[in-house]
């Protein structure tokens, strides 16, 4: 490849997911200490916890934390450390309460892909995909037990998801018109962002988020 070509796609990796700085800076929603800025919606039994300055989901039956306030257009990035078999996800633009969320929002999917049950789910069943909606690319999530950084950009119906630093989903979420009688969280344009809970235990820290203007 010349040199030209390798500079060319440099720059349209570059501007297809540029982390600049405008809008607001980001902004902790975690401290480290407590669940402050978070409320649990569906809790059946307690599972989530503090560790170490670590938020961790343990379990099932947790139902799922949202933040107190609403966010429209977005970057929330965080580490996530998953376990064998371990099963999460981020909610984006939710409504709060305990409705079917990937549904009503978005879920962005956290899953143990190497898992052997895990074989034969559906592309939009891996890890950084839109649940039923957007298939991420494969190949860059790390084993289990190794820390991931996932930065998720959202910009009116313009979803980014970036892992590992790599742009593995890029996607106009009303381009899918014929989802949208399932999957009526595509046309929301604001809502909490959310941690689930489903299976296992996954670990998250560094937990921040800024506004776009």
């Amino acid at each position: 490849m010349k040199v030209a070509q390798i500079i060319t796609l440099a720059i349209a990796a570059t501007f297809a997911f540029p982390l600049t700085n405008y809008g607001e800076e980001f902004q902790s929603l975690f401290n480290g200490k407590d669940l402050s800025g978070w409320n649990k919606i569906g809790l059946k039994k307690e599972i989530w916890s503090v560790e170490n300055g670590l938020l961790i989901m343990a379990g099932e039956g947790g139902g799922w934390l949202a933040t107190n306030e609403d966010y429209a257009d977005f970057e929330f990035q965080t580490e996530f450390q998953l376990t064998s078999d371990s099963n999460s996800g981020v909610y984006l633009r939710a409504p709060a309460d305990t409705s079917h969320i990937s549904r009503t929002g978005m879920e962005i999917q956290l899953l143990d892909d190497f898992h052997p049950k895990y074989a034969k789910i559906q592309p939009w069943q891996r890890t950084g995909s839109i649940y039923h909606v957007s298939p991420a690319k494969t190949g860059f999530l790390k084993p289990v037990c190794e820390w991931n950084k996932i930065v998720i950009r959202a910009d009116g119906s313009h979803i980014i998801i970036q892992l590992n630093g790599q742009i593995i989903v890029d996607d106009h979420i009303d381009k899918h018109p014929e989802l949208l009688k399932e999957h009526t969280g595509l046309a929301r344009k604001t809502g909490r962002i959310g941690l689930q809970s489903h299976n296992g235990r996954v670990s998250f820290r560094n937990i921040q988020i800024r506004r776009l203007k």
